[in-house]
């Protein structure tokens, strides 16, 4: 296990993720390499793995990171998140998201680990590629912003190692929730495909038929880009009118760069 302090003061350090394009680890990774030299890396993406048997103790430090979906916690994310124990473990949130806006993310964020018993201490919301749209905060996080969450996280160690002023972070955002009814882009594969089912195994929620990789179940996905994101031959996509028309139209609201916003 992660130990952020030897001696008097010893905690595990774990770092838990749904990040379906790496974005969201990537801002997550950033905050655990000043927490401590080791941590244990869990990922919520499997789909048939038992989140059950995650159970933290009150002195562990937990880095909870997912991303932003439409201004909204992904369902499929906090539904495996309030399968663990959290036993009063500490946890920093980070919420990554992509040069628009994180709406009630966090807040959301911080209601589903409270449910699962953490006691969130700080929070980031931090900028990320965006997932779908990726010319979008490309290359972000960047150095500027690498400097800008270490120097925040090196100010959470400090808190937690000296016990003081642990009462819960608050936190930007209102409830009822921001409402969010999914995207139209649900990718499918192309004549570059060569049926190596790679898609279908990681995709988080199963939308893929294994037996046909062609179809894609358009309920069932979230547009997390995954399969994309992993295809070795790049052979899924989204519909190119449908993503162009979406540019065109965020264009204004994505292109200036947001800061990122931290909470202790």
């Amino acid at each position: 296990m992660g130990q952020i302090l030897k001696g008097a003061y010893d905690m595990s350090l774990y770092e838990i993720t749904f990040s379906p394009t790496g974005g969201t680890r990537k801002i997550a990774a950033i905050v655990s390499s000043v927490l401590g030299d080791t941590k244990t890396v869990i990922t919520l993406l499997p789909k048939d793995s038992d989140y059950h048997v995650w159970q933290f103790k009150p002195s562990d430090i937990c880095v909870i990171a997912v991303p932003s979906f439409g201004g909204r916690v992904p369902a499929v994310a906090a539904k495996r998140i309030q399968c663990m124990q959290g036993n009063g473990a500490n946890a920093v949130l980070v919420c990554a998201y992509g040069n628009r806006a994180y709406d009630d993310t966090l807040l959301e964020l911080s209601n589903t680990v409270k449910e699962a018993g953490f006691h969130p201490v700080a929070a980031i919301a931090a900028v990320a590629r965006h997932s779908i749209m990726t010319q979008f905060a490309a290359g972000r996080p960047d150095i500027e912003d690498e400097k800008e969450i270490k120097t925040f996280a090196a100010a959470v160690k400090k808190k937690v190692i000296s016990g003081n002023d642990m009462e819960e972070v608050i936190i930007p955002g209102n409830k009822p929730y921001r409402e969010y009814h999914g995207v139209p882009f649900k990718p499918d594969a192309d004549q570059n495909c060569n049926q190596c089912g790679l898609c279908a195994k990681e995709c988080p929620v199963g939308a893929i038929d294994a037996d046909n990789l062609t179809k894609t179940n358009t309920e069932q996905c979230i547009s997390c880009m995954r399969c994309i994101d992993i295809c070795p031959q790049k052979a899924r996509k989204i519909d190119k009118r449908v993503l162009d028309a979406a540019i065109l139209k965020m264009s204004t609201v994505l292109t200036a760069r947001k800061k990122n916003e931290f909470f202790l």
